[in-house]
């Protein structure tokens, strides 16, 4: 988790309101339990990434046909967002996005709050398509926003 002694000011994606994000406001999400802010610190105390993890619900109408055919008939769907995920750019490179998010698929299946899947909003097509070579599914009117059920995620680490 992330905390007061992590130094977030020297952290730079490339991505800046990835940046800004953990430098401005991730402390106070976390102290207002709106998201979780986890990190990668390195052996010098450096950040080499973090991600966020908080509670959403999707909208029964917005997932695909097949996938709604095996839901409840809920308005709401309970899933995880996975809000942000960002490496540090001196650190990019050498698997510590895949690192990063296996830590958040496998804190979101650990976690005793009941969700469907895991959900991103991918911020460009690099994102995109980083997310789809992890197994992500897009929604299929939203094809930046995409979804990796809880069931598939729970074989990934059987």
């Amino acid at each position: 988790m992330l905390g007061p002694q992590h130094n977030r000011n020297a952290f730079e994606s490339g991505a800046e309101p990835l940046d800004r994000y953990l430098r401005i406001q991730a402390g106070q999400d976390a102290r207002k339990n709106i998201a979780a802010p986890f990190v990668l610190v390195l052996s010098d105390g450096a950040v080499a990434g973090y991600y966020t993890l908080s509670s959403t619900a999707v909208n029964v109408g917005e997932w695909p046909a097949e996938t709604v055919r095996k839901l409840p008939r809920y308005p709401l769907i309970p899933a995880t967002l996975l809000g942000r995920l960002a490496v540090d750019r001196r650190q990019q490179g050498r698997g510590y996005g895949r690192y990063l998010l296996a830590d958040a698929l496998h804190r979101s299946l650990r976690s005793e709050i009941a969700s469907y899947a895991v959900i991103v909003d991918a911020k460009d097509e690099s994102a995109c398509r980083f997310y789809e070579r992890e197994s992500f599914l897009p929604f299929p009117d939203q094809p930046m926003k995409l979804f990796r059920p809880m069931a598939d995620i729970e074989e990934l680490f059987r």
